[in-house]
């Protein structure tokens, strides 16, 4: 009895050995997609899809401050005086102002969803920081269409 319990648990052991293991893909989050924020379906992989975030805002000069498997945040600095921003937020006057674009993003293989919410920061990175959040508007959904084209240009999937 003793020597078929060995055998047994060998066999055992050697089955475990023998199976191929597969690293578990990673779980993508769900996301929501607040009021205020914009989203768009891009024929390319979360990888893709942050690659070409950030590759674009390092072209284009925009400050990368968060850069995550499933998210990208960038913030870009508004030099000068701005009447509206003051009348709408008030003034930042005791540091500077800041845009923050964040970008989340989810999915497959060849189906990402992008969310696209931004903020203006008022006395950014001092103690009276104040943020406020930014609805879309046409400029900012032609900013992430443009982000949707980046991407699926290098892809192979077919457009969504």
């Amino acid at each position: 009895m003793r020597k078929l319990t060995t055998l047994a648990l060998l066999l055992a052991l050697a089955a475990c050995q023998s199976s191929p293991r597969r690293p578990a893909a990673p779980e993508q989050p769900t996301l929501d997609v607040p009021a205020g924020a914009q989203s768009v379906t891009i024929a390319a992989s979360p990888a893709a899809v942050r690659a070409a975030l950030v590759s674009s805002a390092t072209e284009k000069g925009t400050t990368v401050i968060q850069d995550e498997a499933n998210m990208v945040v960038m913030e870009r600095t508004m030099a000068g005086a701005n009447p509206a921003l003051d009348a709408e937020f008030g003034p930042s006057d005791n540091g500077i102002r800041v845009v923050r674009i964040r970008v989340r993003f989810t999915g497959a293989p060849c189906q990402t969803l992008a969310v696209q919410d931004l903020a203006v920061l008022n006395n950014a990175r001092t103690a009276l920081e104040q943020s406020f959040v930014l609805p879309g508007n046409p400029n900012t959904m032609q900013s992430l269409r443009g982000l949707k084209s980046r991407a699926e240009q290098g892809s192979t999937c077919p457009p969504v």
